[in-house]
């Protein structure tokens, strides 16, 4: 199978991954900062740099742990002023068949099963998923506020009125 080539493409063929973990530091270009930072909606990625390791588990499952570091320019949901973020995370993934998932030994909760279906990895796409899921979801500038209008009276509130109707029934 021929794998789909991501904004940040770094394979890893398996025959590389052997008794020994792979370990590989990637950083990606100014052009996949740019093609990334389209894909997640950003304004900006300024630096993103991962180091992974790749270890084999039994004869079908492989391992995979990184530490990623990024610093990114996210718009705010309020004001659209541009806020510069970072973000640093360590992840893990077990790689192995589709029909390995069920009986993966010793699969930890915080690990994330990926299904492989070609003799590579690309763990940029890796890191690059996991740094979208590390991105604050409503970035805020220090500037902005949101304020809700609460009315002065409860009588001004959109129910005031079947409260009063409800009042008068009851008062019949």
């Amino acid at each position: 199978m021929n794998p789909s080539r991501s904004e940040f493409s770094r394979f890893v063929p398996l025959s590389r991954v052997g008794p020994e973990p792979f370990r590989q530091e990637i950083a990606a270009t100014d052009a996949e900062r740019a093609a990334l930072a389209r894909r997640f909606n950003l304004a900006g990625i300024d630096s993103l740099t991962a180091t992974v390791e790749l270890a084999l588990r039994g004869k079908e499952l492989v391992l995979l742990h990184a530490a990623f570091d990024a610093a990114f320019v996210q718009e705010c949901v309020v004001t659209l002023d541009p806020v510069p973020g970072t973000v640093s995370e360590r992840f893990s993934l077990l790689y192995g068949p589709p029909e390995a998932e069920e009986s993966a030994p010793g699969i930890d909760e915080d690990v994330a099963f990926e299904p492989l279906n070609a003799d590579v990895i690309d763990i940029g796409e890796a890191v690059a998923q996991e740094f979208s899921l590390a991105l604050p979801a409503f970035p805020h500038s220090a500037e902005a506020s949101v304020e809700a209008e609460q009315p002065a009276r409860a009588e001004e509130s959109p129910f005031a009125a079947l409260s009063r109707l409800a009042e008068r029934r009851q008062s019949e």
